[in-house]
């Protein structure tokens, strides 16, 4: 039975989610490439780890997710590579779907939408519905196509100079403003396919006049979590007098909507996103038996986002509108989780360039705890953070090896040495241990909250996990000065087991970031692998046994094989006449092995 030693924890904070289906989106990847470092630590491990808590607060939770096989980079892609663009994005799909897998992130629903059979036709639905709203309707712009070969020029296809903030830009999204471009806009345009500077025509696409729904945004914008970054990009757009964005492009590759006037176009992927995300529910659905549909979203969804924030028009501000024209009667509870770039040596990492730490390269089974570690603590939150290898290896070796390994080995020793590898019944508390029970408790409330829907943060949940091996050593190290001193015994008794509840604690509340380490340092704890969030601070039942003196949590696996030792030196001269005298002195036959036999094994008794 537990010792429970402090008042529970704040439960507060998962009230908003009770007894409610809460789907969490990680913004489909494009499948032109393998997933980087700087994908997996943006929406995938921030997805993850926010489902793993809630799942441990008794929340029904799901993280859903899937390719985003329509994008006009998987074509650009696939013409580089010589392929067809359907062959090239199912190709990546399931690398994608693989390093997920690596990195310990496993979706509820991976929806990968050129190879679902029910995906074109709701998805041509959804677009109708837009149509038959009156607001979504076809309108001549300008457009540009390349000077050379006449081809329709935008997303990957065009560059320039973003019309509002200046600064270097793709097609239809600016990265560093955040604010979408029409391509037409663009201040010294080039196109990707030729020299000739782009020409501009008038094009008749379907279009949305987002200027129109500030006041729909702005209400959205009432209801969830929705960081001030987003509501500052929203208020940057609709200062804008009109806010025409097309909805359809032309091109081969897409779903084509059922519209006339539409001819050679498809549905604007990012808009079909809008509709994917709804789509992935109804799949989750009807795998669990559950009466979920695309076409009729209930009001007690509870919806959470992870997106980067180059993706913050689409999910914050362009779908609160489509969704709103889809389902007028719908009104969308959605929480927003935005994170900035993650830098690569001081550079952008990026797919299409190839500049990137792909996740196959350093994922693995005796890696992935500390990845997933590294990578909460790095994450651009609020800011652009970079990633070094040295400083990964530094952090591997220093923090999680150097620091938590040590601890918890050492730990793991003084109790086999002192306890007979059993928790100790504490004893004597002194002011300092009432002190440290306090700061552990201090830790776990730093832990929900920064893991909470609220207040979400893995930079905040990394410092802190690692907070709770700082504060165990600094106690050890201060409390070890009356070790093996007999009048305070006891006193120190209560340490070692006010230790093990620290190290408890870091097992329990390391589950939703570092599963696997969480699961084996629970299990050489003498506890199954955490599934419930802990709402006190409790010690290890006494008489446990204690398995940590040799576990490795970090590095090579413990049950790898060690590497074959170096070949033996050659042999030296002296052994040979050793092995002469040893057989002449025991009497033993001229071919008697004894070469790694001690003496007594070889019928020596005495001197």
């Amino acid at each position: 039975m537990e010792v429970r030693v402090t008042t529970s924890t704040d439960g507060a904070a998962r009230d908003r989610f009770d007894a409610r289906p809460v789907f969490v989106f990680s913004t489909p990847p494009t499948p032109n490439g393998d997933l980087h470092l700087g994908h997996l630590s943006g929406p995938y491990l921030g997805a993850d780890v926010f489902v793993r808590f809630q799942r441990m607060r008794g929340v029904t939770a799901w993280h859903v997710t899937g390719s985003d096989d329509y994008q006009s980079y998987v074509v650009e892609c696939a013409r580089r590579e010589g392929r067809e663009p359907a062959e090239t994005a199912a190709n990546y799909s399931a690398e994608i779907a693989a390093t997920l897998r690596l990195m310990d992130i496993e979706p509820d629903q991976y929806t990968v939408t050129d190879a679902d059979p029910a995906y074109r036709d709701g998805l041509r639905e959804f677009f109708s519905r837009l149509v038959r709203s009156g607001s979504v309707a076809p309108r001549e712009d300008p457009a540009l196509v390349d000077a050379a070969t006449g081809a329709y020029l935008y997303e990957v296809e065009v560059s320039g100079d973003c019309p509002h903030c200046g600064d270097p830009t793709g097609g239809n999204i600016c990265e560093e403003c955040g604010e979408p471009n029409v391509c037409a806009d663009l201040a010294e345009p080039r196109s990707a396919q030729s020299d000739a500077p782009p020409r501009q025509v008038n094009l008749t696409r379907h279009s949305l006049p987002l200027h129109e729904f500030r006041a729909d945004v702005a209400a959205h914008h009432r209801l969830g979590r929705v960081p001030a970054r987003l509501k500052e990009l929203a208020a940057r757009l609709f200062a804008r007098d009109r806010l025409d964005i097309p909805v359809t492009h032309p091109s081969t590759w897409g779903v084509p909507p059922l519209e006339q006037g539409a001819d050679g176009q498809v549905i604007w992927v990012w808009p079909e996103m809008a509709y994917g995300f709804l789509h992935g529910i109804e799949s989750l659905g009807r795998r669990l038996g559950r009466d979920w549909r695309a076409d009729s979203p209930q009001a007690d969804w509870k919806i959470v986002h992870f997106f980067g924030y180059d993706n913050s028009f689409y999910h914050a501000i362009l779908y609160p509108a489509l969704y709103r024209l889809a389902h007028p009667d719908w009104n969308p509870d959605i929480d927003y989780h935005v994170n900035e770039f993650l830098l690569l040596e001081g550079a952008k990492f990026s797919t299409s360039r190839r500049h990137a730490i792909w996740g196959k390269e350093i994922l693995g089974p005796h890696s992935v705890d500390a990845v997933r570690f590294f990578l909460s603590r790095a994450r651009s939150e609020g800011r652009r953070t970079n990633f070094e290898r040295g400083e990964y290896d530094t952090v591997l070796k220093e923090t999680l090896i150097g620091a938590w390994q040590r601890w918890l080995n050492d730990l793991g020793a003084r109790i086999a040495e002192r306890h007979g590898g059993a928790a100790p019944e504490p004893g004597v508390w002194t002011p300092e241990h009432t002190a440290f029970l306090r700061r552990l408790g201090t830790r776990l409330s730093a832990l929900t909250d920064s893991l909470g829907a609220d207040g979400f943060s893995l930079n905040q949940a990394a410092e802190t996990l690692d907070g709770i091996v700082q504060d165990a050593a600094r106690f050890s190290s201060l409390e070890s000065a009356v070790k093996g001193i007999e009048d305070w015994k006891d006193q120190t008794r209560t340490a070692t087991a006010l230790e093990l509840a620290a190290a408890q604690l870091l097992a329990r509340s390391a589950a939703p970031v570092m599963p696997r380490f969480a699961a084996r340092l629970a299990g050489a704890l003498g506890a199954p692998p955490p599934a419930d969030w802990p709402q006190a601070v409790t010690l290890v039942p006494p008489g446990t046994r204690i398995d940590l003196a040799r576990q490795v949590f970090f590095g090579a696996e413990p049950d790898e094989q060690p590497q074959a030792p170096p070949a033996p030196a050659a042999a030296a001269p002296l052994l040979p006449w050793l092995r002469g005298l040893v057989r002449s002195t025991l009497q033993l036959a001229d071919d008697e092995p004894v070469d790694h036999r001690g003496l007594v094994e070889l019928g020596m008794e005495s001197l």
